[in-house]
Order: C-alpha cells, then sequence, then structure tokens
C-alpha cells in the first residue's frame, strides 16, 4: 500500500498523482489521508467535500484500489506515521513546500519530522513550476 500525505493545494494533488504512479507500478492500493487538527474552517489544507469527490473520481479513473480517510482532531504528522506502522504501507507519497528558515523554526515542518521518523521510505514531491 502507497500512503499519501494529502493537503487541498497544488502540493497535495502532486502527491496523488505521484501515489497513483506507484501503487501502478507496485501493483498495490493507495491510502490518501488528509488529516487536520481543526476543520476546514481553521486549515486551509484540509480538504472540503466537493474537492474530497474531485479526488475521489479522479483516483476512480486511475484504476488504483484506494482509501481516503479524513480524520479531524488529530496530528497530521502521527497520523501519517501510524499508517506507516501497517506491515502492508510500502512507501510514503508527501508533497513539499519551500520555507524559509524562519519559518522553519516558527512553524517546525510536518515534511521534516516525516522524513526523519517514518521507518519506511518517503517519496517527497513538488508541483511543477514550484
Amino acid at each position: 500500500m502507497i500512503v499519501v500525505g494529502y493537503s487541498a493545494d497544488p502540493f497535495g494533488r502532486a502527491a496523488v498523482e505521484h501515489g497513483i504512479e506507484e501503487a501502478k507500478r507496485r501493483d498495490t492500493g493507495l491510502l490518501v489521508i488528509n488529516a487536520t487538527a481543526g476543520d476546514a474552517y481553521v486549515d486551509a489544507r484540509f480538504a472540503r467535500s466537493g474537492e474530497v469527490h474531485d479526488v475521489e473520481a479522479h483516483l476512480q479513473d486511475s484504476g488504483v484500489p484506494f482509501e481516503i480517510r479524513q480524520p479531524v482532531g488529530v496530528d497530521a504528522t502521527e497520523e501519517l506515521l501510524t499508517a506507516m506502522d501497517s506491515p502492508d504501507a510500502e512507501l510514503l507519497v508527501i508533497g513539499i513546500r519551500h520555507r524559509n528558515p524562519v519559518g522553519k523554526l516558527l512553524l517546525g515542518s510536518v515534511a521534516q519530522r516525516l522524513l526523519l521518523e517514518c521507518p519506511k521510505p518517503v517519496l517527497a514531491v513538488k508541483p511543477h513550476g514550484f
């Protein structure tokens, strides 16, 4: 299984695209996780129902078996790391964005934590043009 950390932005969409490619290459399924500590009103990266529907339609068109999870009230990093503890999890795919040093210091970095703490391979991707 390929686990994708999804955010409702171009970085999350790039992660889904690469996740689909990896799932096809490895002949496995896809688990897409879009987790938030709050909800769509306080977390712009949490996908609203319309966007979830679009992602679901795209995944159905891909032909890859998939599951979408949207846990609320959780730490996204912990949710992804827990998913990667599954024996079926082979690869974590995440979208990354450029951040300046002050932004990293003040806000931390989900991607950095995942890269350092994930017990299995992590594929960090970004959309074309970023």
